[in-house]
């Protein structure tokens, strides 16, 4: 029997162009080709968007303990995400320091703050935790996705940025991905139309959002 399409598996088919357009993005190619500008790469390794993402997670978590149902797991699935923020921003500070960035003075950009404003307004406890949800899976499927085809065999990769791209593209983030995707399903499957239209526009807005930060650090405005 041919198994069910989801409403994830529809709407990465139907927004194919746009998706594709985050996850194989100029600055993610030319990582990928080799061919990367060092003071792109800087530019990316942005502690406000960190900073931000954090108390939008938690949110998250949040509303999976008053919005799911508890014998589905989401809650353990999330707080793993929530858990391993504190190992992310040890890491970006690591880097940082590595590459001479002083995160202090970083001012913020146009799409850096745009993206923020976004994060904050899905916090509200108005919006529904399937589309908090999908904004996750999003965000997080779009890094594993770009980082690991940074890692494909015919890559070219500078060998001083594997670790940034096997930090978000290993196969352990990928499993996690995949968990955060059943999620979302799962909720969709039970949503309202309202919700269910509300959740698609936020995934667009996540996709739109991500192509600017890319576009932030390789055109470095």
């Amino acid at each position: 029997m041919q198994a069910k399409i989801t409403v994830t598996e529809t709407w990465l088919r139907k927004h194919r162009h746009l998706y594709d357009g985050a996850t194989r993005h100029p600055f993610i190619r030319s990582i990928r080709d080799g061919n990367i500008d060092i003071s792109a790469f800087k530019t990316w390794l942005d502690y406000i968007f960190v900073r931000a993402f954090v108390p939008f997670v938690a949110s998250v978590l949040t509303k999976a303990y008053k919005g799911s149902d508890d014998g589905n797991g989401d809650v353990e699935v999330i707080l793993g995400g929530v858990a391993a923020l504190h190992d992310e921003i040890s890491w970006f500070k690591k880097e940082a320091f590595k590459w001479g960035v002083q995160l202090s003075s970083i001012a913020p950009q146009k799409a850096n703050q745009e993206y923020c404003r976004f994060l904050e307004s899905l916090i509200s406890p108005e919006v529904e935790y399937t589309v908090t949800a999908v904004a996750f899976w999003a965000i997080e499927t779009i890094y594993q996705e770009s980082f690991a085809h940074c890692l494909e065999d015919d890559s070219k990769t500078p060998p001083e940025l594997k670790e940034t791209c096997q930090r978000w593209g290993n196969e352990s983030f990928g499993e996690y991905c995949n968990s955060l995707r059943n999620i979302v399903d799962r909720q969709l499957e039970k949503a309202s139309d309202d919700v269910i239209t509300k959740a698609e526009a936020t995934l667009l807005r996540v996709l739109e959002h991500e192509v600017d930060f890319w576009n932030m650090s390789h055109r470095r405005t």
